[in-house]
């Protein structure tokens, strides 16, 4: 049962990054009357909400799979490595970005900066992790 409430985080984690990283983050832009200005303040917003429920997902599948006590060493190697990229994300890129985006908002000017390709990359990266973990479990018969 551990196990399922581990898996089942892990994918709803997965959903989380997908729907917002890869969708919601440009389509926002393609919607009439979506400013710059006014993408950048929803983008905010929504990518704050999406950390602390990472944060969430994380924790829960952890608990659970920790509690599971089986060998697991991959996953956790790999749920620790997703982890990881979380935290470089809550702890320098999205307050960098997040910056940004005020400073673009209030109309100042914004140095160029590879920060939302250091972004994209992370997300790349942790739903590759992510996915890894999901099948893993769930070719793991106990």
């Amino acid at each position: 049962m551990k196990k399922s409430i581990g898996f089942g985080f892990i994918c709803i984690w997965i959903g989380f990054v997908g729907a917002i990283s890869f969708m919601e983050a440009w389509l926002k832009f393609k919607a009439p009357g979506v400013t710059l200005p006014i993408g950048l303040g929803i983008g905010r917003l929504v990518f704050a909400a999406l950390n602390k429920m990472e944060w969430v997902a994380f924790l829960i599948a952890f608990i659970s799979l920790v509690q599971f006590k089986a060998k697991w060493k991959s996953v956790e190697m790999f749920l620790l490595f997703a982890a990881g990229i979380l935290i470089v994300q809550t702890i320098w890129l999205l307050p960098a970005l997040d910056a940004r985006a005020e400073l673009y908002i209030t109309g100042d000017t914004v140095p160029p900066s590879n920060l939302h390709f250091y972004y994209v990359a992370a997300e790349g990266l942790k739903m590759i992790t992510l996915i890894t973990i999901a099948i893993s479990l769930l070719k793991r018969k106990s």
